[in-house]
C-alpha cells in the first residue's frame, strides 16, 4: 500500500503539524471559555480517582483546564512539543497522542490521592516530552536526536520540577505517568531509520 506522505515536502509536513497543533490549542481555549461561562461546569470532566463513574472522564479530562493561568502555562510547550512530535507524521502522532492521553488518565484514576479532582494537557505534555526524547534515539534518526536535545535544553528543568511530589496542587503522579506513556509510545510507534538519515553506517 503507498505511503499517502510519500509525495509531502518537508515543508506541507510542517504546515500540515502547524494547522493540528492550532486546532487543538484553540479547541482547549474554546472549551475554558465555555467553562467560565457555565460557571465552571466543565471542571467535572476531571478525574476523580477509584469511582468507577470516572472512567468515562479519562479522555476528556486531558481537554479541560482549571481556569485560564491553567491554560496558559500549558499552551506554549503544548503547542512546540506537539508540533515537533507531529513533523514524523500526523497518524503516528494521532497514535501516539491518544496512547498518552489514555494511559495517563487510566494512571491518575489508579494512584492519584483521594479527593482529587484532576485535568490539564499537562500529562499530554510530559508524555510529548519523553517520546522526543527518546524517539530519535529509537530511531536512529539524527533529526529526532536534535529535537530530543532541543526540549531537553528547553523544557527539562521544568519536567523535573513537575515531578517533585512535594508542589501542592500539582499531580505530579499525572505528569509522571504521561512521561512514561510518551516512552513507552517511542518504542511501541517506532519507525525503521530512513535511507540516507541514519546515523549508523549505510
Amino acid at each position: 500500500m503507498p505511503d499517502p506522505r510519500a509525495g509531502w515536502s518537508q515543508g506541507d509536513r510542517a504546515l500540515a503539524a502547524g494547522k493540528l497543533m492550532l486546532a487543538w490549542v484553540a479547541l482547549l481555549w474554546l472549551l475554558e471559555v465555555v467553562d467560565v461561562a457555565t460557571g465552571h461546569a466543565l471542571d467535572g470532566f476531571g478525574v476523580t480517582p477509584r469511582e468507577p463513574s470516572e472512567l468515562v472522564d479519562v479522555v476528556p479530562s486531558s481537554f479541560i483546564h482549571f481556569g485560564f493561568a491553567h491554560l496558559l502555562a500549558n499552551t506554549v510547550p503544548l503547542l512546540v512539543l506537539g508540533f515537533l512530535a507531529a513533523l514524523s507524521g500526523l497518524r503516528r502522532f494521532l497514535l501516539v497522542a491518544a496512547l498518552i492521553i489514555v494511559v495517563d488518565g487510566l494512571g491518575v484514576w489508579l494512584i492519584a490521592p483521594e479527593h482529587t479532582n484532576t485535568a490539564g494537557a499537562s500529562g499530554v505534555i510530559f508524555g510529548l516530552f519523553g517520546f522526543l526524547l527518546v524517539s530519535g534515539v529509537v530511531e536512529r534518526r539524527a533529526f529526532g536526536v536534535l529535537a530530543g536535545v532541543l526540549v531537553a535544553a528547553v523544557w527539562g528543568g521544568s519536567i523535573l520540577a513537575g515531578l517533585a511530589p512535594t508542589q501542592t496542587g500539582v499531580s505530579w503522579q499525572g505528569h509522571l505517568i504521561g512521561l512514561l506513556a510518551g516512552v513507552a509510545a517511542a518504542f511501541l510507534f517506532r519507525r525503521r531509520p530512513e535511507a540516507g538519515r541514519a546515523l549508523t553506517a549505510p
